[in-house]
């Protein structure tokens, strides 16, 4: 194993005990608004100062951009972490076990080491570039599934008006698949389609912490990610699908089906 996943793992299994532990009593949670519909507590704090500490104490000229304090060490760095200390954080106020830790690695500009851990369910996906796609020591891939109909599909559409979005382009999307599911949480989701649990996902505006783990683990389990063009523009849109070859293929069709 890579030993800069090695200490990903590590930055991640730490901050996993930090959110377990305040899970236990949530009445006693500290909540603020970020904006509508958007938490931050304590806990997304302390998770991300022990992954920044993790970090820079083993990589000291190491970059790391995190949702809750931005960009930390040097802009120009080669090596950047991008991190996400608590996905899920509205499910996790309302003591709904579907919220994450999400931290990769990006060297020039190129997303190489990820992982993605589930401290509820203690879930731990990984991914190097080149080397494959594993939860917790297991190989995993992508779906199987073939026929749109039959997918079950991940989304991240901010408002429910947002389904109804561009001349009904969503709405062609979901009503296409077997379901759609609004879990809440976009790492999970895309370790989810790595794992082949889901058979893709839509994400609308995402961030690039929302972005840089998943995105890794489901190219590594043989998936592919896109933006709704189908080109590489969803690391600077948030405008993502992601899904195994045969769905993204019929998500992207379904999608571009109604443009205005």
């Amino acid at each position: 194993m890579h030993p800069m996943l090695n200490i990903a793992i590590k930055a991640a299994r730490r901050a996993g005990t930090i959110i377990n532990r305040a899970s236990l009593d949530l009445e006693r949670l500290s909540v603020a608004r970020k904006g509508p519909r958007d938490y931050v507590t304590e806990v997304d704090r302390a998770s991300e100062e022990s992954i920044v500490e993790t970090l820079r104490t083993a990589y000291p000229d190491h970059a790391v951009l995190g949702e809750e304090y931005g960009l930390q060490g040097p802009e120009q760095a080669e090596f950047q972490w991008i991190i996400d200390p608590l996905d899920g954080t509205t499910n996790f106020i309302h003591g709904l076990p579907n919220y994450a830790v999400s931290i990769a690695l990006a060297q020039r500009g190129q997303i190489t080491q990820a992982v993605v851990y589930d401290p509820s369910r203690n879930e731990l996906f990984t991914a190097s570039r080149g080397s494959g796609t594993f939860l917790n020591d297991r190989r995993i891939r992508v779906s199987g599934r073939t026929r749109y109909s039959e997918a079950l599909l991940g989304a991240h559409w901010p408002k429910s008006g947002d389904v109804d979005a561009g001349g009904g382009r969503f709405r062609q999307l979901a009503d296409g698949s077997t379901g759609v599911r609004r879990l809440g949480s976009t790492v999970l989701d895309l370790a989810y389609v790595a794992a082949g649990r889901l058979d893709g996902f839509c994400g609308v505006r995402l961030k690039p912490w929302d972005l840089a783990a998943g995105s890794l683990l489901v190219q590594e389990a043989g998936g592919l990610v896109a933006d709704f063009d189908g080109e590489q523009g969803w690391q600077d849109s948030g405008n993502v699908l992601a899904g195994s070859p045969k769905i993204f293929t019929q998500m992207l069709a379904a999608l571009q089906l109604k443009q205005d």
